[in-house]
């Protein structure tokens, strides 16, 4: 009974010494002496404020974009135990002992220091190699104004990782789509994806055009996989159903049980080409068809892809005349013998031994018209619930999926799926299959609308049917109304675009022209300041306009028939264009439309996705474009010595990065942001 303690219990998990060592060292480099300097610096006197407006339960509107992100710092302050009793009035004003500076700090930095891991992990989804993915994970960890921005009280670096995640959750749902599609990570990186989505919103409404990057990519897919005929695209009348309005507005409170005497429409399960509904009006079949075949003439039957009354059906017991519902009623169990009577012109659905119109092998359906000719009525059905749980289960609303097996012939009513010609108004064809091939969806229908019938006479039944099955509209305010208002507020108030010292303009950011003098020691020359790392920026910005040149290169060449990559390479050149390209213009490009007070650090979620392209194009020159092994020799040797020369500059600027460090006065000078050039010069 107790033999599996007989043997010792084994874990047997594939590590990434790499990508462990990369986020250790990224914690390091953002957790490293996180309460210095402890003095309010450059922002944390705005963001402070809010943090003691939660920790105070007051209440107050921040025109300044949505509240999550002012939560999640405020959660550092109450998990510190904050009373929020500070005053926030003055940049450098020394922190009090009642301050919980590296609980406040604390989330930041951790959403820095994770998004390290986070672009080594994007690179690699995007199907480039390991070397390439740790380019790009050491990039974001050397990034000085990446470090400085995640270290205080701020929450650019908080927005960076779910854009991130958003971003990494959906390549992860993308690639299980292709190999196990619904499968538990499936859903799991699917729902992750709407939560990171969700959270860049929240924390600043810049985060929007992140979650529109991805959800224009997954319209490219989802618009891939409705052209793949090997999927169902369709959702069933079961889930539509489940879900608020629409459907389930119409649906909510039908009868479960169908009984005879029942109005009800008919949904074919198969869904293909279109979603379509069992139907019938007052059109015959031609007597002739185009190919010279005969036909019954009797009414059109036919599957119609919109709403309307003439799907409607009542389903009725051979041996009654009948046609309104019994009290009590009279459930339809599987096995059951009906009869379908067409609602509006209350003749009965009817298969014979004639050809159907298109699909000449199968029988042509219809509803029967007595001509007084030898072609008696058959309009016999016997009801298969196929996914019935008892011989004996009703026919339910919504849930059960049947088939009609017609009684004098065995054929099962099925849509065949092509479209009628003129004469049938382009409707879809449905037929008899009289050789049953086994279970196929075609042949599968539910009841999507039932209602109890309640009159006999025609005339009342019609009105009956043309009348809405039920409208329950609620006149109070909703919650997405509450909502809505809320963001709109926050949008149309004004706050202070007063110009600052520090300002910049969104062509400053890209040329380097602009830096923020965070914070100043009062009594020793140390200082923080927002610099970025000059090697990093200038090459992100050469990387971009390099892919952008690259792309339109292969596309022009392609248009000739020329492919200098293979289709697999070229789709993960694209790709990885959309994401890091568009993710780099999604993020910057609005800056020009916008009329606020404008600082070096709104540019930081837009350099993180260039920071993302740079390994790919280096990895692409190295594979596509250097021809020897000797060109890529060189070209690898190139490579190390930009990435030395990039570790140089974090070095070098590393006193004004953590401000743990008194320079003198040449010292600062040689640091000067427009002479940061002079670095690598004396160096190299």
């Amino acid at each position: 009974m107790l033999g599996f303690l007989q043997h010792p219990v084994v874990v047997t998990a594939n590590v990434n010494l790499n990508l462990v060592v990369l986020t250790l060292m990224a914690l390091l480099s953002r957790l490293w002496q996180l309460t210095y300097p402890r003095a309010v610096v450059f922002d944390e006197v705005y963001y402070g404020q809010y943090i003691s407006f939660y920790m105070k339960r007051v209440f107050f509107l921040d025109g300044n974009g949505p509240p999550f992100g002012h939560m999640l710092l405020a959660l550092g302050g109450y998990l510190g135990g904050f009373d929020g009793n500070f005053l926030w009035n003055r940049i450098g004003a020394e922190y009090s002992s009642n301050v919980p500076v590296w609980s406040l700090r604390l989330l930041p930095a951790l959403a820095g220091a994770l998004s390290v891991p986070m672009a080594y992990q994007i690179v690699w989804e995007l199907r480039f190699s390991h070397c390439a993915a740790m380019g790009a994970a050491l990039l974001m960890l050397i990034e000085n104004a990446l470090i400085t921005q995640s270290r205080l009280m701020l929450l650019e670096s908080v927005l960076i990782l779910f854009n991130l995640l958003a971003v990494l959750s959906y390549l992860k749902f993308s690639n299980s789509q292709k190999h196990r599609p619904f499968s538990l990570r499936w859903w799991l990186w699917l729902m992750l994806t709407g939560v990171a989505c969700a959270c860049a919103i929240g924390i600043k409404y810049m985060g929007l055009f992140t979650y529109l990057l991805v959800l224009g990519v997954a319209a490219v897919h989802a618009w891939q996989l409705i052209g793949d005929r090997t999927l169902s695209n369709i959702m069933s009348s079961a889930f539509q159903a489940s879900l608020e309005g629409g459907l389930a507005r119409i649906t909510q409170g039908q009868p479960l049980e169908v009984a005879y005497g029942s109005q009800v429409t008919l949904k074919n399960a198969f869904g293909k080409p279109v979603p379509c509904w069992l139907h019938s009006h007052q059109h015959f079949y031609p007597m002739i068809y185009e190919n010279g075949r005969g036909s019954s003439h009797q009414q059109q039957v036919t599957c119609y892809p919109f709403k309307d009354v003439n799907n409607w059906w009542i389903v009725k017991d051979p041996g009654r005349h009948q046609l309104e519902v019994s009290s009590p009623p009279r459930p339809v169990r599987h096995g059951d013998v009906v009869q379908l009577v067409h609602g509006m012109t209350t003749r009965l659905l009817n298969t014979h031994d004639v050809a159907a119109p298109l699909s000449p092998h199968s029988q042509e359906v219809s509803c029967y018209i007595d001509y007084n000719v030898s072609m008696p009525a058959q309009n016999l059905w016997r009801l298969d619930i196929v996914n019935r749980e008892s011989p004996a289960d009703t026919w339910k609303t919504i849930l059960s999926e049947v088939r009609f097996v017609h009684v004098n012939t065995s054929a099962i009513l099925k849509l065949s799926g092509a479209h009628l010609p003129d004469w049938g108004f382009r409707q879809l064809e449905v037929v008899g299959e009289k050789l049953s091939r086994g279970y196929h969806e075609s042949t599968v229908w539910n009841v999507e609308e039932h209602r109890y019938g309640k009159s006999q006479e025609q005339k009342e039944r019609e009105l009956e049917l043309h009348s809405p099955i039920q409208v329950d509209i609620s006149r109070n305010l909703s919650f997405m109304a509450r909502f809505s208002e809320l963001q709109w507020r926050m949008l149309t108030v004004r706050s202070d675009d007063s110009e600052h010292k520090y300002s910049s303009t969104p062509l400053d950011w890209v040329t380097l022209d602009t830096n923020i003098a965070y914070w100043l020691h009062p009594r020793t020359s140390a200082q923080i300041h927002l610099l970025g790392n000059v090697v990093i920026w200038a090459s992100a910005g050469l990387a971009t306009v390099l892919y952008a040149l690259l792309f339109l290169w292969y596309l022009l060449r392609r248009r000739r028939k020329i492919c200098d990559l293979p289709e697999d390479s070229w789709w993960r050149w694209v790709l990885a264009g959309v994401l890091c390209v568009g993710g780099w213009a999604v993020n910057y490009l609005p800056f020009f439309l916008m009329d606020k007070t404008l600082f070096l650090y709104h540019y930081l979620p837009a350099l993180t996705f260039q920071i993302l392209l740079l390994p790919v194009v280096l990895q692409h020159l190295s594979d596509h474009l250097c021809r020897s092994q000797l060109q890529r020799s060189f070209f690898s040797a190139l490579v190390v010595a930009w990435y030395a020369s990039a570790c140089h500059v974090f070095n070098t600027l590393r006193p004004l990065t953590y401000g743990d460090k008194s320079l003198s006065a040449s010292e600062l000078k040689a640091l000067r942001w427009k002479d940061s050039w002079d670095i690598l010069i004396r160096k190299y």
